[in-house]
């Protein structure tokens, strides 16, 4: 009964079930697409050398999308609904993208040429074993990370805590630039999933407030 209670109380939660469709999609596609038709590549990526420690604020990732969805979830409704709509459908956008333009990255290097072994080296090893470097862009990883900085950032939560703001728009930074320090996406990668939130920004939050009667 607490649990029909809370449920009723703050409602939604449903919406959660996107994930289970959505690494269906998304691993059934890194499945079937073994060799990308396009290479992402841009002339930035060349100056951006590999750092194996920005598998620190990669990975941080999924403490970022874990905190905010429940703390929105729990503080403001609406909000939440607005992290689901842009996230999703952002998300959704991407995997159709990967369908039909199928893309992927010739950024990584080689491990033993590297000459070094510790613990990111390790953990990156892992990361390229269990992720191939194809279905790149737009990124995923960026986009989502900008939808729940923007959606957090105007919450009634995270107006009630400028500082927390900030956190919230720094650690989303961080997520994107270790995208590219850990070779897992290019830049364009990083501005074409950012970009996807953009339209999101003016339908949700740019909007004229309707003067009382």
């Amino acid at each position: 009964m607490k649990l029909k209670r809370l449920l009723t109380a703050r409602p939604y939660l449903w919406f959660q079930l996107y994930w289970v469709v959505y690494l269906i999609w998304f691993f059934g596609l890194d499945w079937l697409i073994e060799e990308p038709k396009y290479i992402i590549h841009s002339p930035l990526d060349d100056l951006i050398p590999f750092c194996e420690w920005f598998f620190i604020p990669y990975c941080s990732w999924f403490f970022l999308l874990a905190g905010v969805t429940a703390l929105l979830w729990w503080n403001d409704t609406e909000a939440y609904k607005k992290l689901c709509l842009m996230m999703f459908s952002g998300m959704t956008f991407c995997l159709i993208v990967y369908m039909i333009w199928p893309n992927g990255l010739q950024l990584r290097p080689d491990m033993e040429a590297l000459g070094r072994q510790n613990l990111g080296t390790f953990v990156m090893g892992l990361l390229w074993g269990a992720d191939d470097a194809n279905n790149v862009c737009p990124s995923i990883h960026c986009q989502s990370s900008a939808a729940m900085a923007l959606a957090f950032a105007k919450s009634k939560f995270g107006q009630q805590k400028p500082a927390l703001r900030w956190v919230a728009w720094i650690w989303a930074a961080l997520i994107c630039a270790s995208t590219v320090f850990t070779k897992q996406h290019s830049v364009i990668d990083i501005i074409c999933g950012v970009a996807l939130v953009l339209p999101w920004y003016v339908v949700l939050y740019c909007r004229p407030k309707q003067k009382a009667l």
